[in-house]
């Protein structure tokens, strides 16, 4: 399979999903420069194989081209059912489904993606910090006493590292104000498949940096 990324973006929860199941090796992995499109690898536009522009975007063994956060971590934990992060089934896979989507509408794309946006105006980051704090708090009452999302590390957890670690850049977030959040993403922040996803995007990420300014 071929994982389209961009470093230290919402794609590296499926780069952790596929170290987590020892599958790295088995997957090729295109970097995509966010601002131009173009894929590093190769010199493509990557708006050939994803119209819309936006990472994660997949390719199966078999050609079929996925995005989307949720449906790709989703296919990653079926493609590999012996491995620990198995989607399992009935209520189950619906709870993984549950957080999926809580990730990704009310945290990543509700919360994080208007303040980390360069462009928008303080109305809007004002908004939806203070709409996104209740969300938080809802997820700090949730991880107190529990280690991980659900009854054990699943593909919910690698897209809840990844983007709590955008906290770091954000003074507006502060997770001392959210202890067991705060103790959540420092412990799984040790975890083996994330230490090495983060060392790798971060080095990716730096060189990125360095050629946009010296295009600037």
């Amino acid at each position: 399979m071929d994982l389209y990324f961009s470093p230290m973006a919402c794609s590296m929860a499926t780069r952790i999903a596929l170290y987590e199941a020892e599958a790295g090796a088995d997957a090729r992995f295109f970097e995509v420069d966010p601002l131009n499109k173009e894929v590093r690898n190769d010199g493509s536009d990557f708006r050939d194989v994803n119209p819309l522009g936006l990472v994660p975007t997949l390719r199966t063994d078999d050609g079929v081209i996925l995005t989307e956060n949720a449906a790709i971590l989703q296919h990653v934990s079926d493609w590999f059912p012996q491995s620990p992060i198995a989607a399992g089934s009935g209520i189950d896979r619906s709870r993984l489904q549950q957080w999926l989507c809580f990730i990704g509408t009310e945290l990543h794309k509700g919360l994080f993606v208007p303040l980390l946006a360069k462009k928008a105006p303080p109305e809007m980051k004002a908004y939806a910090l203070q709409s996104g704090l209740s969300r938080l708090t809802y997820l700090e009452n949730h991880l107190t006493g529990r280690d991980f999302l659900l009854d054990r590390f699943s593909v919910a957890d690698a897209y809840l590292v990844t983007v709590l670690n955008w906290t770091m850049v954000l003074p507006e977030i502060d997770l001392n104000n959210w202890p067991a959040i705060k103790a959540y993403h420092k412990r799984l922040r040790e975890r083996p498949s994330i230490v090495r996803a983060v060392t790798e995007e971060f080095e990716l990420f730096k060189a990125e940096q360095e050629r946009h300014k010296a295009a600037a």
